[in-house]
């Protein structure tokens, strides 16, 4: 009878009466569960689900890449995402607030925030674009379908037939195999859809360093991008909450539309076929690891703060653990499906260039931007089909909240940032606050926080991830990478020395925050005895429901 009792008061409510407000009243709490659930996995599942998985994939062997990734979700993942999750709900605070358990470690929070401000920065240039493509295809004719336009080079070969260009649109509607022609019997044909993607939208510059001029019709774009987001957060978690019932499931219906229509196309099987088969000698090179452990915490949100501050709007007694499990699983799971989505389109494509899925198209991050378009003016009503994927990609964009900038040198600057300023960082920083959680504030006071917030001790298998497994995989991905360690390169493009140094910059500067903000606590600290220090590198043991206890006491005492 009293722990219901104490429930209750730490559910804020008073015996016999419903509760009607918010457990925190200065913060807020989340309409509802689902508000919740959906507004994580609309976080959680993203551009980085159909634009990053599906090229790290190609990039790596496609399924050479699944075994490592699977690997990392089981044992890092999903822990790692739970962690986060009880971390915040329990405390009801921030990504920095939360570093009360061991102030010394509130660099941790602030390299959180460096991390989430690069992946802004960057992330937005994919949002910005996926308007300006879609705001290209409100018209009767795609402008990427033929190769007569001013910026294609006589490198371009088009799949679609020469005739449908001066057809009716009810012709152009029609069968699909009648939009199919002869492909020119080339080495390495260059694609309608490549081509403007490279020297129209991006107009790509020879140099990283060449930066040309600014597009008007992009910019316009990013400022609308900027617009919508600011809209969808403008209220916090109310507006935000209610956003997402649209947001996180108007994606599936995209993705299993498309899903059908590529299955369906010639030699989609063979793209499946490279999708599913490991090439195992890739499986040997940390780099393939390194990407698929960066990929899982870069799609799940670990180490960005964001899961810590949405947890923190839970109810205290919400059960988390629940939450977490169904979020790190429909996420992986999206990416999976998406790139049966886009292997299937790159196998019908190779079909029909008669070339190898893996020459197919861009490795890089413009494989949305290249295979997609190219095979959307292959269906019919091909507009309808453009509008759709590209509203798809915005909405994926705005789950995850994006930001961005363009210019003839914008496409290396993004797969820098997307290579250094979110990749071995996110891994460094979840894997010191797992240490600090479970070695400085102690594995058993945290188990204890988890069991009386959910009613029941995290399983055998979480603890021993937490305390062992987990930081041990991270730090022999991590050791190895470095081993063999190879520069980026964009196709056939080397980076300069000066820019690979702006990239490990970029990626140190998150990580620093830890040490610096140490050195900076030890040196405020008003002695130099060991237990002095001490005392900031660790403080007693919070136990923050104590806050509702009061609550009620006061409430009582009026």
């Amino acid at each position: 009878m009293e722990e219901k009792q104490f429930a209750g008061i730490l559910n804020g409510a008073v015996p016999g009466e419903p509760v009607k407000k918010d457990e925190n009243s200065r913060r807020g709490n989340w309409g509802n569960q689902i508000e919740f659930v959906l507004t994580s996995v609309g976080y959680a599942v993203g551009l980085g689900n159909v634009w990053r998985f599906p090229y790290l994939c190609y990039r790596n062997g496609g399924g050479a890449f699944m075994l490592p990734y699977f690997i990392m979700l089981v044992f890092c993942g999903i822990p790692l995402f739970f962690l986060e999750l009880s971390f915040g709900q329990f405390a009801s605070l921030g990504c920095l607030g939360v570093w009360k358990i061991s102030p010394m470690f509130k660099g941790v929070g602030y390299g959180m925030m460096v991390v989430s401000t690069y992946i802004g920065i960057y992330y937005n240039v994919v949002i910005c674009i996926a308007f300006y493509y879609f705001f290209l295809s409100m018209t009767n004719l795609l402008p990427w379908t033929y190769c007569n336009n001013p910026w294609n080079t006589p490198d371009c070969s088009g799949v679609v037939s020469s005739y449908q260009l001066n057809a009716s649109l009810a012709n152009a509607t029609s069968s699909l195999v009648a939009g199919v022609s002869e492909v020119v019997n080339r080495t390495k044909r260059t694609s309608p859809s490549e081509e403007y993607w490279k020297h129209y939208v991006l107009n790509i510059s020879d140099d990283i360093g060449n930066f040309g001029e600014v597009r008007l019709p992009i910019l316009g774009c990013l400022a609308v991008s900027w617009a919508v987001v600011f809209l969808c957060l403008i209220r916090g978690v109310k507006s935000s909450g209610k956003v997402v019932y649209f947001t996180a499931t108007f994606p599936y219906v995209v993705l299993t539309i498309l899903f059908i229509r590529g299955i369906t196309l010639d030699g989609a099987i063979n793209g499946i076929k490279y999708y599913l088969t490991p090439q195992w000698q890739k499986v040997l090179d940390a780099k393939v690891w390194g990407d698929a452990a960066s990929q899982i915490f870069y799609s799940l949100g670990c180490a960005w703060g964001g899961l810590i501050t949405m947890a923190s709007y839970n109810k205290f007694h919400n059960n988390c653990f629940r939450d977490s499990i169904i979020i790190s699983i429909t996420n992986c799971a999206t990416s999976v499906y998406a790139g049966f989505v886009i292997f299937s389109i790159l196998g019908f494509m190779a079909h029909h260039l008669n070339v190898p899925v893996s020459e197919v198209a861009d490795h890089g991050p413009g494989l949305a931007f290249v295979a997609y378009p190219e095979a959307l003016t292959l269906l019919p009503i091909s507009p309808l089909w453009s509008l759709l994927f590209f509203f798809m990609l915005i909405l994926l964009g705005l789950g995850t909240q994006v930001r961005a900038r363009n210019c003839s040198a914008g496409i290396y600057w993004l797969l820098l940032m997307d290579n250094y300023a979110a990749s071995f960082s996110l891994v460094i920083i979840s894997c010191i606050m797992c240490i600090c959680i479970m070695y400085i504030y102690g594995h058993r006071n945290y188990f204890k926080d988890v069991e009386m917030m959910l009613g029941f001790p995290p399983p055998l298998f979480f603890k021993v991830c937490w305390r062992f497994i987990s930081p041990v995989i991270i730090s022999f991905i991590l050791i190895f990478t470095v081993i063999q360690y190879k520069p980026i390169t964009y196709n056939d493009y080397v980076y300069p020395g000066w820019s690979l140094a702006i990239g490990f910059a970029m990626a140190l500067s998150s990580v620093v925050c830890i040490p610096i903000y140490a050195l900076y606590k030890i040196s405020k600290s008003p002695g130099a005895t060991f237990r002095e220090v001490h005392s900031i590198v660790q403080y007693k043991r919070l136990n923050f429901p104590l806050k509702h206890l009061n609550k009620f006491s006061k409430k009582s005492t009026c």
